[in-house]
Parts: structure tokens; C-alpha cells; sequence
């Protein structure tokens, strides 16, 4: 498989003689050793780039190279290909979106370092690394927080606010910094511990609590080899995996609650859509532990992924 770092002496960067070269050739004749067996495709088919810069040489534009990368990663199977492209073209000219370019950045030509840039960038999305780990950063709600791998990504249909608790130290670490960059160290206290019987002394320390907020491990094990691509080879599976049911960690959690919550404090919980009814089972089977399931609360695609659990007074 070609790997970034590959020798492209002779396709350094997008300039339009390379192009105008590209756009007329086949697969197999593409420079060097990238061919069709041996790594990604890169040689999409592409008139309007060719017809847009044949008055003079140089002009590859923002949209010229957005068109020709969505053409490349749809070619090699990499999904949101669009929107993959969009996201690269945009972070190396400065911009947080695509569509936040003014028309003059998007028609200007870029220079040979953009176009060096934007190569490299998208040769890592091409290994099925994701946006987030290629840019090194992403926005969630109106935060911009470093990203590096394994770290887990922020989605906005499940991602919580605040972590202060985890056991993996590139998480811990990632924390810090984020917090320390956004001056948020003075309301956000990081543990670096594992949610685990064992460190329930430690952890009672910090209680009692008014709530819990918890991205589990929460696969249920045998699902973990059908994840995509981009989550098996860079994030933590050890952060993803639940075990037989899912709910390994779960029920750690919910055994330590009692012990760490205020009276009517509650648990927020991520959950794999077919936990709410094993959870609540689960809850009824020990009612020692005083906690019943209030809510279930559907994600951005509609499916149950939240509950709300929460601790009754004596």
C-alpha cells in the first residue's frame, strides 16, 4: 500500500502541468509507482479543471482542488469524500469552512505551498486517517480543541462537554493542554484514574457529586470488528469496547454512583441503542443500589443513546 512519505518527485504538487498531465491519463500510467494495484487511484477524470485553467498555466483554484481530491478519495472508497476534501482546502487557506471563503479566495490561484500542503494533508485521509487527526484540531460547540490520536474524536450527536475522569494518559495529557489553551484549568479538574472498584477511595474524594457524565466503553465486543475503518486503525479500542454486553464499565459505574452522588443526583450516561432496556433490567435486579431510570433521550439520528438515571433519597 502507498504510504505518506512516498517519493513524488515528479507530482510534488498540484501545479497545472501535472494536472493537465493527470486528467488525460489512465490509472496505469500514472508516474512512478502508484498504480491501480499497488495504492490509491490518482488520476480522476476532471473537464472542468481542465477547460478552467487552459488559458493560462498556474491557476488551480480552491474549487479546482476541492473538485479534484473529492474526485480522488471517491475513486478510493473514503467516505465523506466531499466533505473530506472541503475541510483540507479550507483548514490550509485559514478558513474554518469551505463555505465560509469569500469568492476571492476561492478563485485565486493557490501557490505551490498550499498545493504542497493540501497533497500531504489528503495523502494522510487517503490511509483512512480521520479529518479530525489530519487537521490536528476541531471545533465542538464554540471550542476548538487540539486533536491527536488515539484521543477520542468530538461528534455532535454524543460527544459530552466536560471529561475529567480517564485512565489513558494521551487522554489526560490532551485534557490539559485543551484546558490550559482555553483558560479553562481553574474549572476543570482532570484525574488521571481508571473507573474501576479499586479506585472508588480516590474518586470519593471529589463527591459527594450532583451528577456523573459518562462516555463509556459501550461496543458490545463482538460488534468491534465491523467498526469503520478510521476508528479500528487510530482511536482507542480499549476506550470503545464493553465487553460481552457492552456494559462492563456500565455497571461499574452505576455500582459506584450511590457512593459518589448527592441525594437525587443523577447519572448521564452514552449507551449503545439496545442498552436502555438491558440497563434498566439491570437497575431493577439491584435495587440496592437506589437508581432508577428516569429518561431515555434520542441522539441526531434518532436512535435511544442517552439516559438519565438518577439516585433516590433514603
Amino acid at each position: 500500500m502507498w504510504k505518506p512519505g512516498t517519493d513524488f518527485a515528479t507530482m510534488r504538487c498540484l501545479t497545472y502541468p501535472l494536472l493537465r498531465r493527470l486528467l488525460g491519463l489512465s490509472p496505469q500510467c500514472l508516474p512512478g509507482a502508484l498504480s491501480q494495484s499497488k495504492g490509491p487511484i490518482l488520476s480522476p477524470k476532471q473537464s472542468s479543471l481542465r477547460q478552467g485553467c487552459s488559458a493560462r498555466p498556474g491557476c488551480v483554484t480552491a474549487t479546482d482542488v476541492v473538485n479534484y481530491w473529492q474526485k480522488v478519495f471517491e475513486t478510493n472508497g473514503i467516505p465523506e469524500a466531499r466533505e473530506s476534501s472541503e475541510y483540507i482546502v479550507s483548514f490550509v487557506l485559514g478558513a474554518k469552512t469551505f463555505q465560509s471563503l469569500n469568492s476571492k479566495s476561492l478563485h485565486a490561484p493557490l501557490t505551490a505551498v498550499q498545493q504542497e500542503q493540501i497533497q500531504q494533508l489528503s495523502n494522510k485521509r487517503l490511509e483512512r486517517m480521520p479529518v479530525q487527526y489530519v487537521l490536528g484540531e476541531w471545533d465542538f460547540q464554540d471550542l476548538t480543541l487540539q486533536m491527536r490520536p488515539p484521543v477520542f474524536i468530538p461528534r455532535p450527536e454524543t460527544e459530552s462537554q466536560v471529561i475529567a475522569v480517564d485512565k489513558e494518559t494521551a487522554a489526560v495529557d490532551l485534557t490539559r493542554e485543551n484546558a490550559h489553551r482555553l483558560q479553562l484549568q481553574e474549572r476543570i479538574h482532570i484525574l488521571h484514574h481508571d473507573v474501576s472498584y479499586s479506585s472508588a477511595e480516590q474518586l470519593q474524594l471529589w463527591g459527594p457529586v450532583d451528577f456523573i457524565v459518562s462516555n463509556p466503553p459501550y461496543v458490545f465486543h463482538e460488534d468491534m470488528a465491523s467498526l469503520d475503518t478510521e476508528i479500528l486503525r487510530y482511536e482507542d479500542l480499549d476506550a470503545l469496547d464493553g465487553g460481552d454486553d457492552g456494559m462492563r464499565v456500565i455497571k461499574t459505574i452505576l455500582s459506584l454512583a450511590p457512593s459518589l452522588l448527592k441525594d437525587s443526583g443523577s447519572v448521564f450516561l452514552e449507551v449503545d441503542p439496545r442498552h436502555p432496556n438491558m440497563v434498566e433490567d439491570w437497575l431493577q435486579a439491584h435495587p440496592n443500589l437506589l437508581l432508577v431510570l428516569r429518561a431515555v433521550h434520542k441522539d441526531f439520528c434518532g436512535k435511544p443513546r442517552f439516559l438519565h438515571i438518577q439516585k433516590q433519597s433514603r
